[in-house]
């Protein structure tokens, strides 16, 4: 689906290497629902005519999403979807994302966390080993997206294909381990199950 993005271009920093935008290293993310945030989630929703409809099997998500939307003064619905009710809607007016594009670190920073809350990958059990990642379709997406995280200082691994033969255009990278510590402090998550696991490396 289209939708807005801040044009791609090169960032101010150019290594991962370099110093962490000025944030304390006790600084912990609070859950906040942003503009930036849900563009980055919105990577896991659908569009409709006037609407965007994000899904999700967490009712508590689902939740904090309905609240921070309607905090930002929009409509918004929530619905449970299927016989069962394990999978939820959040439906909301596009006019709340018109116009709008990403200027700040903060905004990345938001932006990056509603990124990893709609298509990213955590390790959730204790035995293996463990893992962050990003995944996308679009390769120019997940290049701008790699570009927003060494420009704070949160180190990656090389974009590629997983398996060609079962889908030549799915693109991932994983965060490096040595950034792991400073992804869970700067980045974090505003899903409650994803943020579980990310306080395992704080």
């Amino acid at each position: 689906m289209a939708i807005p993005r801040e044009p791609f271009g090169k960032l101010e920093a150019e290594s991962c290497e370099q110093d962490r935008v000025g944030l304390r290293r006790d600084y912990t993310p609070a859950p906040q629902v942003t503009l930036s945030y849900l563009l980055g989630v919105l990577h896991d929703a659908t569009k409709r005519k006037s609407t965007y409809r994000i899904a999700t099997n967490s009712k508590a998500f689902g939740e904090i999403l309905k609240r921070g939307i309607h905090n930002l003064g929009a409509n918004v619905w929530m619905y449970g979807e299927g016989k069962t009710r394990d999978l939820w809607i959040v439906e909301f007016s596009q006019n709340l994302l018109k116009g709008f594009t990403i200027t700040s670190k903060q905004q990345k920073i938001d932006y990056i966390r509603g990124y990893f809350d709609a298509e990213g990958g955590v390790a959730k059990d204790p035995n293996i080993r463990y893992y962050l990642y990003f995944a996308q379709k679009d390769r120019s997406d997940i290049e701008q997206l790699r570009s927003y995280l060494e420009s704070i200082g949160i180190c990656c691994g090389k974009i590629h294909n997983s398996s060609k033969r079962v889908d030549p255009n799915y693109w991932r990278f994983y965060v490096s381990a040595k950034s792991y510590t400073d992804f869970a402090k700067f980045i974090g998550s505003s899903h409650p199950e994803k943020r579980r696991y990310l306080r395992m490396k704080i």
